[in-house]
């Protein structure tokens, strides 16, 4: 006999004025093995906050009483950081970038797939409730990465990196000397779904080779310096890559 185990993956808030579409999305979640609950206009999502307090939340943008940006932002006051997917009929692009720009963490599109929506959810709460280091300092080799003070070094070099640089660098070294893929990357460092090219990885691998894995990245010049150098950041063609020290 299989024992279903009782505690639920996650609590999650539907907020959807269509009852058809609250009452499919809150069976399918449930069946997947989440707590749910639903409301169908914002007044009542805010109340179910209170009530059910949700790790995150599934809002349409078209709602009767107020729109789900204002919604984001009423439930935000409460919950700073409570997660966010939007959920809506309207698939232009202006709507997507307001919704994430607004603090939105995924955007999907009506008609969808609830497998789709189950997949999305679960990225969403991997990426915003994994557990964080309890330091803000991240050491691996001879980098050391700061999160409070935004500031990267390497063998004592400081190494100026942009925003997703410095994101891209931090996931290589909470996952060092493991494999990840280019998918897996697009899906922690960029923080929605990206529509672009997969290639955008291999150009910011490319800009933090350049920045701090290279002999001539760090100042070394004399020849036994250079021999010696050993980079960290290494391709594994087909599947990703890895921050590891050896050759």
């Amino acid at each position: 006999m299989t024992v279903q185990n009782s505690e639920p993956e996650a609590r999650i808030l539907v907020v959807d004025d269509e009852p058809t579409i609250r009452e499919l999305l809150s069976a399918s979640l449930r069946f997947a093995g989440f707590d749910v609950a639903a409301a169908a206009d914002g007044a009542e999502a805010l109340k179910q906050q209170a009530i059910f307090a949700p790790d995150i939340v599934v809002l349409d943008v078209m709602l009767p009483d107020m729109d789900g940006f204002e919604v984001l932002r009423l439930l935000r006051e409460h919950h700073s950081t409570l997660p966010v997917v939007f959920l809506t009929a309207k698939d232009d692009l202006q709507d997507k970038l307001q919704g994430l720009s607004v603090g939105g963490d995924d955007y999907i599109t009506k008609p969808f797939s609830l497998e789709e929506v189950v997949a999305r959810i679960r990225t969403v709460l991997r990426r915003t409730t994994a557990t964080m280091p309890e330091t803000a300092v991240l050491t691996y080799a001879d980098i050391v990465l700061n999160e409070d003070t935004y500031e990267v070094t390497r063998a004592g070099h400081e190494i100026d990196l942009s925003p997703t640089e410095f994101k891209l660098l931090r996931y290589l070294m909470v996952n060092s000397e493991r494999v990840v893929s280019k998918m897996q990357i697009l899906d922690h460092v960029w923080d929605y779904n990206w529509v672009g090219e997969a290639s955008i990885v291999e150009s910011y691998i490319s800009y933090l080779r350049r920045k701090m894995d290279t002999p001539e990245a760090l100042g070394l010049t004399s020849p036994q310096e250079i021999a010696e150098f050993v980079p960290l950041i290494h391709t594994k063609r087909g599947i990703g890559y890895v921050l590891r020290a050896s050759k």
